[in-house]
């Protein structure tokens, strides 16, 4: 009978006829299979094939596998059906924003007020962040890199999608099976007995050899291939993704929780003198020189102040715990040593990759392509699902009723077979699979498309911010500076009695939003630095952990 399977594709492969070996006496004893055969080898046996020895069996099968493998490499030069994937072209684009870059403006006597110039065209180094020129943040990342789990996974991932891929290789070369079967069995005595010993009760030993192979006429295999391929580019490049996003988000939040530590030290300064002037008003009350009135205003503005400490101490809390998860690390892990802005340099000197040269270094981009990629040989697997399918089987072995005839002259047999299954009716299922395939490619296509819109408008946003941000930290600079100076004034006219105390009270409410403005200002200046680096694919493609695999398969 007919054994029909399914490959890996969803096609049905016809086997040919599966072979049942009972051993039937022949009238007038042994003759040249005195060990007993098979129905289908006595069928051979007329045909003079196994009349011969063991070994000229042997022979004339290797006469034949020549042709054999003649034929299984003529079917494999078959065409691979299917649109052939060609990389899309990088857009058009000459420049990220409607103005050209230009300088950001300077502030002196200022942490981060360097002017910052854009190097258009400029290569990204792999270790970007040593930019920065801080030892901690350095050793930070390079601990996150070796310990953060997310990374980690991803890089089991990629490990699991490149060996798929050498699976599927398999799918190329032919299967080959062996096997040994040893029976005792006995035939009612009614009926002629199968050996040539005419004995009812007997022992069978068949070890045997098969051979299967189906040649890939149409490309289903080879499409199979391709799209395993751009799959493991598309995890390669999501890998990449990570390690990109790792380094960004431990920076980022380096600055982060540096900007929180500057506000903490502000608010902590100025609750130290809002409380040494509660102190004062209190002893001018007794003697008489102050009002309750001013007494309890200043306790108001105290206990304002004091009010925004806890938020703050809260958010620098769950930073450095991040920094410890970024880490692979517990939060109660985290390093004993805080990060200020003050030991951070702004770099000055900026890369900034060209349009063109952006699609080939963002790790999304790049990821969507990959996709693309796979969505394309899909349509080709669809296609070539509804074709034939081709297979071609072979088997060799040896029939004996003891084992140690099993391989004696004239027990062996062999045999040749192939089948071509091609599917006549699936009530419309491997059409429509084959228009879901074509369907996915456009979304895939329209994916791509928005990923490479958002990569470009990611890059905008961050190059505006930087000039923005240069420009908000000067003014933000220059309005400390006066606030400052307000506040020295307003403390020595009020000493003086030139002015009352609600004057005195606005200077310093002026002057700590000042300084809080301007540690902000400080931070946006390198969290969108490091932001545009990100932006521009963060220059993995300089790092050989990253790249040494590449093109690998």
């Amino acid at each position: 009978m007919s054994e029909v399977r399914k490959n890996r594709f969803g096609r049905k492969i016809d086997f040919g006829v599966v072979r049942t070996f009972s051993l039937k006496s022949k009238p007038g004893g042994s003759s040249g299979n005195g060990m007993g055969v098979s129905p289908v080898s006595s069928r051979l046996t007329k045909a003079g094939a196994l009349d011969e020895t063991h070994g000229r069996d042997t022979r004339a099968a290797m006469h034949i596998l020549p042709f054999i493998a003649a034929l299984a490499c003529l079917l494999m030069a078959g065409c691979a059906v299917g649109p052939d994937f060609k990389r899309p072209a990088a857009p058009a684009v000459g420049d990220y924003t409607g103005q050209p870059l230009v300088t950001t403006v300077t502030s002196t006597n200022v942490a981060g007020g360097e002017a910052q110039h854009f190097a258009k065209g400029g290569e990204i180094v792999g270790d970007w962040w040593t930019l920065f020129h801080s030892k901690p943040l350095n050793e930070l990342i390079e601990l996150s890199l070796t310990n953060n789990p997310n990374l980690m996974a991803a890089q089991a991932a990629l490990s699991v999608a490149r060996e798929n891929v050498l699976a599927q290789r398999g799918a190329f070369f032919p299967s080959v099976t062996g096997s040994f079967s040893a029976t005792r069995q006995k035939q009612p005595e009614t009926l002629a007995p199968v050996p040539s010993s005419n004995a009812f009760q007997y022992n069978l030993f068949t070890p045997q050899v098969s051979v299967s192979y189906a040649p890939d006429v149409f490309g289903a295999n080879r499409r199979s291939m391709e799209s395993l391929k751009a799959q493991e580019q598309g995890v390669r490049f999501q890998m990449i993704a990570t390690y990109t996003t790792l380094t960004a988000n431990v920076v980022v939040t380096a600055i982060e929780e540096a900007a929180v530590q500057a506000q903490i030290n502000a608010t902590c300064q100025l609750i130290d003198l809002n409380s040494n002037m509660v102190e004062i008003l209190r002893y001018q009350l007794t003697k008489g020189y102050a009002s309750r009135l001013d007494v309890v205003a200043q306790e108001s503005q105290l206990a304002q102040v004091i009010a925004t400490l806890p938020p703050l101490l809260k958010q620098s809390a769950q930073l450095r715990d991040l920094l410890a998860v970024l880490a692979g690390r517990f939060p109660n892990q985290a390093a004993a040593d805080k990060f200020e802005l003050s030991s951070l340099q702004l770099p000055e000197e900026i890369p900034v990759s060209l349009p063109s040269q952006l699609v080939a270094q963002r790790p999304d981009v790049l990821q969507a392509e990959a996709n693309l990629h796979a969505a394309s040989a899909q349509i080709g697997i669809a296609i070539a699902n509804r074709l034939p399918n081709i297979t071609l089987t072979a088997d060799a072995g040896s029939t004996a009723l003891s084992i140690d005839k099993v391989f004696s002259s004239g027990t062996g047999f062999w045999g040749l077979g192939a089948a071509a299954m091609a599917p006549l009716f699936e009530g419309g299922t491997l059409l429509h699979q084959e228009r879901a395939a074509k369907a996915a490619y456009v979304q895939a296509a329209e994916q791509y498309r928005s990923t490479i819109l958002s990569a470009f408008q990611n890059v905008a946003d961050t190059l505006t911010a930087l000039q923005q941000d240069a420009e908000g930290l000067k003014a933000a600079a220059n309005a400390a500076d006066d606030a400052q100076e307000t506040l020295d004034l307003s403390q020595r006219q009020w000493h003086d009695g030139y002015i009352g105390y609600l004057a005195l009270l606005s200077a310093e409410q002026a002057d700590q939003q000042a300084r809080i403005n301007l540690v902000q200002a400080q931070a946006n200046r390198y969290a969108d630095t490091a932001a545009l680096i990100q932006a521009l694919g963060g220059g993995w493609w300089h790092r050989a952990d990253l790249t040494k695999d590449k093109n690998e398969n």
